[in-house]
């Protein structure tokens, strides 16, 4: 495998596995530092809060945790496979984040409970006027927004000349 078509699937990689790592690490310390209702008040309306998240983005689809996890996990998939393909590195950037941030919701729908993908998100970041969130889902929201902004720039690209792309056919002789 070629250096350009490794970084093509390892980059992406290594960007998901820093999401999920940074997203454990703050949910781990979330759970211990904000237990007991304790909220910590850090700039203007930001505030550190702790809640648990059965449904989907915003608080919303109570009771849907199983059906989100099968969503996440084919989007998962669906991702790792087009890892395949080499695209650049605002792309690459956005397949890891995604990846990573989905990643680190579905650990938490997999451990954060008895039953099988019936755990919580544990969300934190509370600014009191937007839904609470994690790093996991800013992840996957720069993520989407890079991938978006990819896909414009490749859109703008001028198509190659015609001439560019034809193959060198022999020059006909009959003449």
């Amino acid at each position: 495998m070629t250096g350009t078509a490794a970084t093509g699937w390892r980059a992406p990689l290594v960007i998901a596995a820093a999401v999920v790592l940074l997203d454990q690490l703050t949910k781990h310390w979330a759970v211990n530092a904000l237990a007991d209702d304790r909220v910590i008040h850090v700039i203007w309306t930001l505030q550190l809060n702790l809640t648990f998240n059965s449904g989907m983005a915003f608080g919303r689809g109570t009771g849907f945790g199983p059906l989100i996890a099968v969503v996440a996990t084919g989007v998962i998939v669906w991702l790792l496979l087009s890892l395949r393909t080499e695209g650049s590195w605002l792309s690459a950037f956005g397949m890891g984040c995604v990846i990573g941030g989905a990643a680190g919701n579905l650990i938490d729908r997999f451990l954060r409970d008895d039953a099988w993908l019936r755990g919580s998100v544990v969300d934190f970041i509370d600014f009191q006027w937007f839904p609470i969130f994690n790093v996991a889902d800013i992840a996957v929201n720069v993520g989407a927004a890079a991938l978006i902004l990819n896909a414009i720039l490749v859109g703008r690209r001028p198509a190659p000349s015609p001439a560019a792309t034809q193959d060198h056919a022999p020059e006909d002789t009959d003449a």
